[in-house]
C-alpha cells in the first residue's frame, strides 16, 4: 500500500517568504497523514505567474535560497518531496521540478513541451529541454553545496526509482500533447507519474482536463496529479487557477480535491495499492510494446513508498474497498458564483486595500457584479465558521479592525456592509425601476449604499462646452445630430467614473477608517467584444470579475444566485429590459441595448466563438453561419449580420487596449492584454472580405423556411455555445 498525495498551495508570484511557508506546511500535512510523496504545484517556490521576472538573476537565487531552507528543514525528512521552481543550467532557464530526499536533490527534471498560447507565453521565459531521455550533470550553488554536500546532482529526463517502485515526473503541458512523455515512461517500467501543472480556471474546462487524466492512467496506469500551478488563487493577473488535484489510477479518479477554495494549503491523499497497477498491465499487446522501449535512466533512491507487506494494518478500514465517489462538476452558474469571488477576495487581501466600490445601475451586469461579491462574502464567513485562521485574520484588517480583535465574519450581509460599497448615480434619464432595483439589490446583500443624482454635474459640463464654443449639443430625441448624442451619453458614463473614483477614495475616511477601495467594473465579454461602452466610463475600474463572461451565462448566474442565495430580487433583473439610460425616456422611446447594438447578446457569443476559438474571419464566418442559421435567415440576411458584426468589433478594437483587468473565464474574451492579441487599428470596411460575402451572398440560394423569432427556440443559433 501506498500512499499518495497532492498538495494545492496558494502560492503568490514573487512572495517567497509566504510560499515557503505554505510549502513547508503542505509537507507537514501530508506526512501528518502517513504519506510518503508529497507533490507540489508548478513552480511553486517563485509562484507561476512572475513572467518577466523569470528573466532576472534574483528569481533565481532566490529559488535556491527557498529550496536550501526546504532542504535543511526537518520538516522535509522521512519524505519524498517533488518541488517546481525554475533553474538556469548551462546559463538557460529552465522550468523544473526538483525531487529531494532526506536533505538531498535526486534529479532536477526540466519541462520538455511548453505551453505557449492562450494565456500562457512559456518560450518567453523558459527554453524546453530536448535531449529526451538523456541527463546531464547539473553543479549546484554554493548555498546549496553547504547544505546538501552535493557538488553536482543529475538534470534531465530520468525516472526515480525506489526499492518498491518507479515515479516519472511530467508537467503540465506534457500531458496535453499528443505523445506525452507518461507513454513511453510507463512503457519502461514507471509505475507512478506526478504531474504539476499551471492550468488556469475557464467556464466548462475541468471536463475536458479530468478526461485526459483517465484517457492517460488507462493506458499508462497510475497517476498523481496536480492540476494547477498555485492551486485556488489569483497570482497577480487576470487569471485564476482553480484547484481539484486529482489522484488517477487505472482511468478511475480515487481522490480530488476542492476546485474553489480560500484555504491556502489542502492537501489530498489515497491509499493506493501498487499491485493494482501491475496487474492492469498485464496485456499481451502492451507487454509486446514494453519489451521495445527505450530505457530511461533511473535515479535510485534507498527508500520505499509503501510499509511493507509484514507491518501491521493500523486502520482495518483502510483496506474496506467500497463505491469510489463520483466525480464533482460544478455548473457553469456555480463556477461563475465561486472562481471570480476566490479571485476577489486575493485580490481583496493581497492588495491590503479595504474593500470595493462598484456604481450600481440597477441593470444586470453591475447587479452580477455585486453578487459575486455577495457570493465571496459567503465564502469568507463560512470558512469564518470553519476555523480558517488565515481568513479571519485577513477580514479583520480589511474591516479595519486590530490584529487582538475577536470580530468573526460569520454573518455574509454584515461582513459585505463593512466592505462592500454601492452607488446608484442617476440623472434625469434614469428610471425610477433602476433606481429602486438597485436599491433593493444593495439592501438583500447588506452593501453599504448611497443613492445620489449628478444632474447638476452633466448641466455643468455641458453648459461648459456652450460657453466655449457658442453651440449646446442636443439629444437625439430633441433634434440633436448622432455626433451630439453620442457626446452627450459619454458626458454621462465619463463623469460616472470620476464619482467612482472619488468615492471609492474618500468612503472609508467618512465611515472613520484609513486606506481606500477598488473600483469594481461591469462589462460582459460580449459588450467588450462589440465595444458597447465608452472608453473611460464606469468599464474603467481597477478590476473586472465579469469581463469575460457572457451575457447568456450571466443570466444563467443570476437565476442560480436568485435560488442559491435567497435572493428573490433577482428576478426582477433578469425580467427587465438591459438599457444604458442615457438618453432621454420619452412616450415612444427607451433606449435598449440590443438595438443600440443591432445585434443580440445571444448572437454576439456566436460571432465571438467563431473568430476566436474557431479562427474565423469575415469570409469564413460568413459560410459557417450560412449553414448553421440557413433554415431561419437568407446569405443576405447572414452577410449582413457578419459584416455588421466586423465593422463594430474593427471600429471599437482600440477600447482594448485599456480594457480594465478581467478575470479570464471563457475562450472567446477579447483581452489585448494577452489573450488576444490583434492590431487596434482596422480597415474597418474590410473591403476585399466584404466584397467576397456580398457576391457570394447574390449567388446563393435562400433556404430559410423558418421565421426568425420562432428559430430563437431552436439549436441553430446556440450552436456554438457549450451547455
Amino acid at each position: 500500500m501506498i500512499y499518495a498525495p497532492y498538495s494545492s498551495l496558494n502560492q503568490w508570484a514573487l512572495d517567497f517568504e509566504g510560499n515557503l511557508q505554505r510549502i513547508l506546511e503542505s509537507i507537514r500535512i501530508a506526512k501528518e497523514k502517513g504519506a510518503t510523496l508529497r507533490v507540489g504545484p508548478e513552480l511553486e517556490i517563485t509562484g507561476y505567474g512572475c513572467m518577466d521576472h523569470f528573466l532576472e538573476g534574483d528569481t533565481g537565487l532566490h529559488s535556491w535560497e527557498v529550496l536550501a531552507e526546504i532542504l535543511k528543514s526537518d520538516v522535509a525528512k522521512g519524505i519524498v518531496c517533488d518541488i517546481g521552481m525554475p533553474v538556469t543550467h548551462k546559463n538557460v532557464i529552465y522550468n523544473c521540478r526538483v525531487v529531494i530526499y532526506n536533505g538531498k536533490i535526486l534529479l532536477i527534471r526540466p519541462k520538455m513541451w511548453m505551453a505557449n498560447d492562450g494565456n500562457y507565453r512559456e518560450l518567453r521565459w523558459f527554453t524546453p529541454w530536448a535531449k529526451h531521455r538523456q541527463v546531464e550533470d547539473h553543479y549546484l550553488p554554493r548555498l546549496i553545496n553547504a547544505v546538501t554536500g552535493q557538488t553536482k546532482v543529475p538534470f534531465g529526463d530520468a525516472v526515480i526509482s525506489t526499492i518498491d517502485t518507479c515515479i516519472g515526473v511530467e508537467l503540465c503541458e506534457e500531458l496535453f500533447t499528443p505523445a506525452s512523455p507518461h507513454i513511453l515512461m510507463g512503457l519502461d517500467g514507471v509505475e507512478i507519474f506526478t504531474n504539476s501543472s499551471g492550468s488556469h480556471h475557464e467556464l466548462r474546462k475541468l471536463y475536458r482536463r479530468i478526461e485526459l487524466m483517465k484517457e492517460a492512467t488507462m493506458k499508462a496506469s497510475l497517476s498523481i496529479p496536480s492540476r494547477t500551478p498555485d492551486s485556488q488563487r489569483c497570482d497577480g493577473d487576470r487569471l485564476y487557477y482553480d484547484g481539484c488535484a486529482l489522484i488517477v489510477v487505472n482511468g478511475r479518479v480515487v481522490a480530488q480535491g476542492s476546485q474553489f477554495s480560500l484555504s491556502d494549503v489542502e492537501v489530498v491523499t489515497a491509499t493506493i495499492d501498487i499491485e493494482d497497477v501491475r496487474a492492469h498491465r498485464a496485456v499481451s499487446s502492451r507487454s509486446n510494446q514494453a519489451a521495445q522501449a527505450e530505457r530511461y535512466e533511473r535515479i535510485e533512491v534507498p527508500f520505499s513508498l509503501s510499509d511493507g507487506l509484514a507491518d501491521e494494518v493500523k486502520d482495518f478500514s483502510e483496506l474496506v474497498v467500497g463505491k469510489l465517489a463520483e466525480v464533482r462538476y460544478h455548473q457553469p452558474e456555480e463556477e461563475i458564483a465561486l472562481g471570480p469571488a476566490c479571485w476577489l477576495w486575493d485580490y481583496l487581501r493581497r492588495s491590503r486595500t479595504q474593500g470595493y466600490f462598484i456604481p450600481l445601475s440597477g441593470g444586470i451586469d453591475s447587479c452580477a457584479t455585486s453578487v459575486i461579491v455577495y457570493s465571496m462574502c459567503r465564502l469568507v464567513a463560512e470558512a469564518a465558521r470553519n476555523g480558517e485562521k488565515q481568513v479571519i485574520a485577513d477580514a479583520r484588517r480589511i474591516a479595519g479592525l486590530p490584529e487582538d480583535s475577536d470580530y468573526l465574519p460569520s454573518d455574509p450581509r454584515e461582513f459585505a456592509n463593512r466592505i462592500f460599497h454601492t452607488c446608484y448615480m442617476g440623472t434625469e434619464n434614469s428610471s425610477p425601476a433602476t433606481r429602486k432595483r438597485a436599491k433593493d439589490l444593495a439592501a438583500a446583500i447588506g452593501s453599504y449604499h448611497i443613492d445620489l443624482n449628478m444632474d447638476t454635474l452633466v448641466t455643468a459640463v455641458r453648459d461648459l462646452f456652450a460657453y466655449v464654443t457658442g453651440v449646446k449639443p442636443r439629444f437625439r430625441v430633441h433634434g440633436g445630430t448622432p455626433a451630439e448624442n453620442l457626446a452627450l451619453q459619454n458626458i454621462q458614463a465619463r463623469l460616472r467614473m470620476v464619482i467612482a473614483y472619488l468615492f471609492a477614495q474618500l468612503m472609508p475616511w467618512v465611515r472613520g477608517r484609513q486606506g481606500g477601495l477598488l473600483v469594481l467594473g461591469s462589462a460582459n465579454v460580449d459588450e467588450s467584444l462589440r465595444g458597447y461602452f465608452t472608453k473611460y466610463d464606469c468599464s474603467s475600474a481597477d478590476v473586472n470579475p465579469i469581463g469575460a463572461i457572457s451575457k447568456t451565462d450571466l443570466k444563467k448566474f443570476i437565476a442560480y444566485a436568485r435560488d442559491a442565495f435567497d435572493l428573490p430580487i433577482l428576478t426582477d433583473f433578469l425580467e427587465a429590459v438591459p438599457t444604458a439610460e442615457l438618453e432621454p425616456i420619452t412616450e415612444t422611446y427607451v433606449q435598449a441595448d440590443e438595438a443600440d447594438m443591432g445585434m443580440t447578446y445571444d448572437e454576439l457569443s456566436v460571432f465571438g466563438r467563431l473568430r476566436k476559438v474557431e479562427k474565423c474571419g469575415p469570409w469564413s464566418m460568413f459560410t459557417k453561419l450560412c449553414h448553421e442559421w440557413g433554415s431561419f435567415l437568407s446569405p443576405q440576411q447572414v452577410a449582413e449580420k457578419v459584416k455588421h458584426f466586423f465593422f463594430e468589433y474593427a471600429r471599437n478594437r482600440h477600447k482594448m487596449t485599456t480594457l480594465t483587468p478581467s478575470y479570464h473565464a471563457e475562450q472567446y474574451s477579447p483581452d489585448d492584454n494577452r489573450f488576444d492579441l490583434r492590431p487596434f487599428l482596422y480597415p474597418s470596411r474590410f473591403p476585399w472580405q466584404f466584397r467576397k460575402i456580398d457576391a457570394a451572398a447574390a449567388r446563393w440560394p435562400d433556404r430559410s423556411t423558418v421565421r426568425p423569432e420562432e428559430a430563437q427556440t431552436q439549436h441553430a443559433v446556440e450552436a456554438h455555445r457549450d451547455d
